[in-house]
């Protein structure tokens, strides 16, 4: 049977062609429709005829802060946050709450005593979560548990350790609760006024500040509020988040001049002590010789040893903030922080701005050449030896191990575990000293002798 021959495809489409019904309208007609159906679909879309429809699936996510004139808004946010808040301190376990906690884990202890420790059993653990209350339901989980299970042979936990827990989650909670109630914004962050506030609050509740006169408040608070932006924040934005706050050990520590029984060295240690406080507003007003509340780098000069470059003091005074060449007591306080916590990243950025001169992000060797001959020169003054840079120059980069071997960044000197020393040689004829004497005074130190003083030399 022959093969049917397939039509062309020209020819398909002359008879489609011929088959189609021809629009007899007049080109304004069909322009009308055109511009009718344009009206319609454009008004359509610019009201949004699916916006019921997106609604239900994509939730609201954004509601816009009321602006300084929209009194009435702004108080409603604020009276919404209180009563929010409240209702959260109201969840949390009270003193007679957690007195019934422990008397309830007493009771269900299960021997044997672990040392001198009493122990819970996970059975008992569920009997005592069950008869606790609803509030202390969180606490009661397996997670938990299991977070504090160690080694006890049973697979018993420590009693102590599960109430001191429960104690360290509400003490966090009511203290997130504190800050945020000086949250003016309400965004999770703290401004400066803001923790200043909640500090002045603070001061007579902590017996160790007790003999604060009353017209030291603000420069106490000024100090104590100083430690917690330079740390926590680094990008001098004005502002520190609550979580970060409640994640360092700064409030810890302010805190913890509640004990009335705080010992002289903790006192001594702690930056918001008392003693601290005092120390360094002393050493500011006897570094102000002429009396103008500003330090003038000649002032400033004197600082700790009196041993800092007028290198280093003339990049201080060019970077840092200061009013008609002086520096004021806040930025003082960054001044301080950095040079007695060298060890801190915060304060090797601090300092590392000062060093990269020419704010390329890195020291080179012009850099590191550049201070060091100011350490020369002192040391030619109380002549003594003097110690080539090259010889310092290869100690400084054996020590830090750059990634490229030209550079030395500012993570290169965290990352090496040896930025405070390297900055100190850099900066301080004293701290350059201790540096090239450190097996002497390692030495005198294992004898018990005392070590001479820099100007002994």
């Amino acid at each position: 049977m022959a093969e049917e021959k397939q039509p062309h495809w020209s020819d398909i489409l002359k008879r489609r062609l011929a088959n189609t019904k021809k629009d007899e309208r007049s080109e304004e007609e069909k322009k009308a429709e055109e511009t009718e159906l344009f009206t319609k679909y454009y008004t359509e879309w610019k009201e949004g005829g699916d916006k019921d429809k997106s609604y239900k699936t994509i939730p609201r996510f954004y509601y816009r802060l009321p602006a300084e004139d929209e009194v009435l808004l702004q108080k409603l946010r604020e009276e919404s946050r209180a009563v929010f808040l409240q209702r959260k301190s109201r969840e949390l376990l009270d003193n007679e709450e957690l007195q019934n906690l422990w008397f309830l884990l007493d009771k269900h202890q299960v021997p044997p005593v672990s040392g001198e420790e009493a122990m819970i059993s996970y059975e008992a653990y569920q009997q005592v979560g069950e008869q606790a209350g609803p509030k202390c339901s969180k606490f009661f989980t397996a997670r938990v548990y299991a977070k504090l299970l160690h080694s006890d042979p049973y697979g018993r936990i420590s009693i102590m350790q599960f109430f001191n827990y429960v104690m360290r989650k509400v003490w966090l909670h009511q203290t997130r609760i504190g800050l945020s109630l000086y949250d003016v914004a309400g965004q999770g962050h703290l401004r400066e006024s803001d923790l200043e506030n909640y500090i002045l609050e603070l001061i007579p509740t902590l017996p160790q500040l007790d003999g604060l006169e009353k017209s030291f408040y603000s420069f106490y608070v000024c100090t104590a509020v100083r430690k917690f932006f330079f740390f926590l924040d680094p990008l001098r934005t004005g502002k520190i988040k609550i979580q970060d706050i409640l994640a360092c050990s700064f409030l810890d520590d302010l805190l913890e001049l509640r004990d009335e029984e705080l010992s002289k060295e903790s006192q001594e240690s702690n930056w918001f002590s008392a003693p601290s406080a005092l120390r360094v507003y002393g050493q500011y007003l006897n570094l102000d010789k002429d009396h103008n509340g500003m330090l003038s780098k000649e002032e400033l000069s004197r600082y700790g040893t009196a041993t800092l470059t007028s290198v280093f003091l003339d990049r201080v005074f060019q970077e840092c903030l200061t009013y008609d060449g002086e520096m004021d007591y806040k930025t003082y306080l960054d001044f301080v922080l950095a040079l007695e916590n060298r060890k801190e990243p915060a304060a090797l950025q601090y300092i590392f701005k000062l060093l990269d001169m020419e704010n390329r992000g890195y020291l080179n060797v012009f850099s590191l050449n550049f201070f060091f001959r100011a350490i020369q020169e002192q040391m030619k003054l109380h002549g003594q030896e003097q110690v080539t840079f090259q010889d310092v120059k290869d100690e400084i980069y054996d020590m830090v191990k750059p990634k490229d071997p030209y550079k030395i960044t500012l993570q290169d000197l965290v990352n090496s575990c040896q930025g405070d020393t390297v900055t100190s040689i850099l900066i301080d004829l004293n701290g350059f000293w201790t540096y090239e004497n450190r097996e002497v005074l390692v030495a005198s130190d294992n004898d018990g002798s005392s070590t001479a003083d820099l100007d002994d030399n």
